[in-house]
């Protein structure tokens, strides 16, 4: 009789246990129902009242929300972290007092024992998502504060861009590091942005331009009234072209009254006489620091059209075809110099950037955030002010649904060797000038254009 009691008595057991942990699970979606079902009307009713409440309105939030939200958002990273954190801590209590409230010492031991450590998964699986927000928020508050440290220049409410209906932000890869001395600009191009409709022209000059000229009245303009020249360092040599601009003023506080690191703000001034307009902002971007980000993301699927060899004594090979480039890779692919100009290293340059773009996949960018996030303040430096980041992020989400097209000085349009700097800003006046209206603009689209679309002709998978 007891063996036969003791046997109806364990499925009973099992089946109290699978409730209980059915509840608790329960719990952890809609908080309140464990203790409703356990007698605890007041708190039951208090918690599922407030929960839900917190649901509506998130999802209210949700759906009235924009990127200007997003934008203000950023200067709340800290809060929302700490509500995260917050949430992660209460979400563990909960989902354990939702289990002590259902008496699981009724159970024998054994069922203490399974149900306790079921409950205790079930506890920290709920706080995980909260607790895993609460640190990608701080560490994106921690990258954007080490990246966008500057002061605010302009105003902080009415009109962030003061009356002004574009901005020009200037563009540079650059390549400094541990093992180079100083910082050479390979890639420069002004992204001249219209405030109001995003509509964006990429504006891009070769690294290689010569004669360049400065600013009248400026301190490059009094060392170098006739352009940019130096002797040359060895035969065939040069160091005195757009791309050494930087470093030549890191190299000569002198002409800057004994103020050092002045290279950013003469580039600034240099490419904005240059081109005819002004410039807002720059960021640099470190082009080997790239290699990181794509070795965190796995790698990068190019299309090779044509073999590529590379390495200081053309050891490498990249053969033609498809396939998936490690960092390093693509950088050689990005750069190599053998057999290749200039402008056809500027082409593969904007392959790889374009392609990284378009195969990061979110959800190795959150596996590997901290990591990326790391990687970003050692690549990333700019002038742009961290409260202007409030109205940039909308700015962007303007720029991705809006028309980006690219004019480029090149050869033949414009010597490298003797350039036409008339020309030049001529071309960037017409290029930024205001664009008609979408229906006169496609009665206008058989007219010829100095700017075109985006389009880098190269196979980025």
């Amino acid at each position: 009789m007891r063996e036969a009691t003791e046997e109806r008595r364990a499925p009973e057991e099992t089946g109290r246990g699978a409730a209980l942990i059915g509840w608790v699970a329960l719990s952890a979606v809609l908080p309140g129902v464990a203790h409703l079902r356990a007698g605890w009307r007041r708190t039951g009713t208090m918690l599922l009242v407030c929960h839900l409440s917190a649901v509506t309105t998130v999802i209210l939030v949700a759906a009235g929300a924009d990127a200007g939200l997003a934008g203000r958002a950023l200067n709340w990273l800290s809060q929302i972290a700490a509500v995260a954190g917050a949430a992660a801590v209460a979400w563990f209590c909960l989902v354990l007092h939702s289990y002590f409230v259902l008496r699981p010492r009724r159970l024998p031991y054994s069922g203490q024992v399974a149900t306790g450590l079921i409950a205790g998964v079930l506890a920290v699986a709920s706080a995980a998502p909260f607790a895993l927000a609460a640190r990608y928020l701080t560490v994106s508050r921690q990258t954007l504060d080490s990246v966008f440290g500057t002061p605010v220049t302009g105003p902080r409410s009415g009109d962030p861009w003061v009356g002004r209906e574009r901005i020009n932000v200037l563009l540079l890869g650059g390549d400094w590091g541990r093992d180079r001395i100083g910082v050479r600009t390979d890639s420069i191009n002004v992204a001249s942005v219209d405030v109001r409709t995003g509509e964006t022209v990429l504006l891009g000059l070769p690294r290689n331009l010569e004669h360049v000229r400065f600013p009248p009245g400026s301190p490059m303009e009094r060392r170098f009234p006739y352009g940019f020249e130096l002797p040359e360092s060895k035969p065939g040599w040069r160091e005195d072209l757009l791309f050494s601009v930087w470093q030549y003023a890191d190299d000569h506080p002198e002409l800057f009254g004994g103020r050092r690191g002045m290279g950013a703000e003469t580039l600034k001034q240099t490419v904005a006489y240059t081109l005819g307009i002004p410039i807002d902002w720059y960021a640099l971007v470190n082009i080997w620091g790239f290699a990181k980000i794509i070795d965190a993301l796995g790698g990068l699927v190019l299309t090779i059209d044509h073999d590529i060899v590379f390495g200081r004594y053309d050891e490498g090979l990249l053969p033609a075809g498809t396939r998936r480039l490690s960092g390093a890779e693509a950088l050689w692919y990005a750069r190599s110099r053998t057999f290749s100009d200039d402008f056809v290293r500027m082409r593969r340059q904007r392959c790889v950037f374009n392609a990284l773009l378009a195969q990061a996949d979110p959800a190795a960018v959150l596996r590997r955030f901290t990591e990326i996030a790391a990687i970003a303040r050692g690549i990333i430096r700019t002038d742009i002010p961290r409260p202007m980041l409030e109205h940039l992020v909308p700015l962007a989400w303007k720029v991705k649904r809006a028309e980006v097209r690219s004019l480029q000085f090149m050869p033949p349009m414009i010597s490298t060797v003797h350039p036409d700097w008339g020309r030049i800003r001529e071309l960037t006046a017409k290029a930024i000038e205001p664009r008609p209206s979408p229906k006169r603009r496609a009665r206008a689209s058989a007219a010829p254009s100095a700017t075109a679309p985006i389009s880098d002709g190269c196979g980025a998978a």
